[in-house]
């Protein structure tokens, strides 16, 4: 399986493990599977640094760095066809985020991994819900 890891569920998986649920952690444990992450995360990571929301040791730029080589995780770039598909996944709401979330789900064929019940909700777009 392909897993696009939202934002939360990536701090999550290296800060809170507790907080995961069976399922995501067992694949997320799963050699098999290969683990993705979008640069919309590491944006809003930096942004939840910047506001005081998250505070990552000893910054953000390093945390990112280092939690690549503890959970090595491809890259899926923000293309033409991610845009376009923001456009195309229905939720409900407007998130920028995790509109580019979605789509990037969508484009690449990947399985979103997400607790956010707007996600949750959408369609167009695989998804493995983080329940415990």
């Amino acid at each position: 399986m392909k897993l696009l890891l939202d934002t939360h569920i990536w701090v999550w998986s290296q800060l809170e493990q507790k907080r995961l649920g069976r399922r995501v952690a067992r694949a997320l444990a799963n050699p098999a599977n290969e683990v993705w992450v979008s640069p919309i995360s590491v944006w809003e990571i930096l942004g939840l640094c910047r506001k005081g929301r998250l505070n990552l040791r000893p910054n953000a730029e390093a945390w990112i760095a280092e939690s690549q080589a503890r959970l090595p995780f491809r890259e899926a770039p923000v293309t033409h066809e991610v845009a376009l598909e923001t456009e195309r996944v229905v939720l409900p709401h407007y998130d920028p985020a995790d509109r580019f979330l979605a789509a990037t789900a969508k484009a690449y064929g990947l399985t979103l991994v997400t607790a956010d019940e707007n996600l949750l909700g959408g369609s167009g777009y695989a998804v493995l819900p983080n329940r415990q």
